[in-house]
């Protein structure tokens, strides 16, 4: 199915691969959608719109499997805080539901800041733009097409640590 963001992809001549599975509306976890395309959840990105107050809203694009930092993203943004966008408010911002949501074809492009664990890997997964439909590419491809919307782009450390890591 040509979703916006395929569109946008291939307008930039940009490679990459639609992969089509079955929504559960029940459960749109990034970690769901992993196992139904056949994908590590560390390689499928979630991407989630965030506000740091009216009229700061700034995308975190981070790994299926991971928690977003909300501190850590304020600090890459240079932003107060940052807390996420209420669901009543993602559509209508983005044009996007919740399980569907991507930087490209969105309304009004925001800042993007991608999980830096995306470049460790030879491709990602990342939302089509509706649900059922994740684009398959390379994070430099991601990156590059991310940076073609305008709007400020950058790789950070946004999550937080995993449980295990406390030790």
């Amino acid at each position: 199915m040509k979703t916006n963001g395929a569109r946008f992809l291939e307008s930039l001549g940009i490679a990459f691969e639609i992969r089509e599975y079955e929504v559960d509306p029940d459960n749109l976890s990034a970690i769901a959608v992993a196992k139904k395309i056949g994908m590590p959840p560390e390689q499928v990105f979630k991407t989630l719109l965030t506000t740091g107050g009216p009229g700061a809203y700034v995308f975190a694009v981070i790994p299926g499997n991971a928690e977003l930092d909300f501190k850590k993203l304020a600090r890459s943004a240079g932003l107060r805080k940052a807390e996420m966008v209420p669901l009543k408010d993602v559509q209508p911002l983005t044009g996007y539901v919740r399980g569907g949501v991507t930087v490209f074809g969105v309304r009004k492009p925001f800042p993007v800041f991608v999980d830096e664990t995306a470049i460790l890997f030879d491709c990602i997964s990342v939302s089509a733009g509706t649900r059922g439909t994740q684009l398959i590419l390379s994070p430099d491809d991601y990156l590059r097409a991310a940076k073609a919307l305008d709007v400020p782009v950058e790789t950070a450390d946004l999550t937080k640590p995993a449980p295990e890591d406390h030790v």
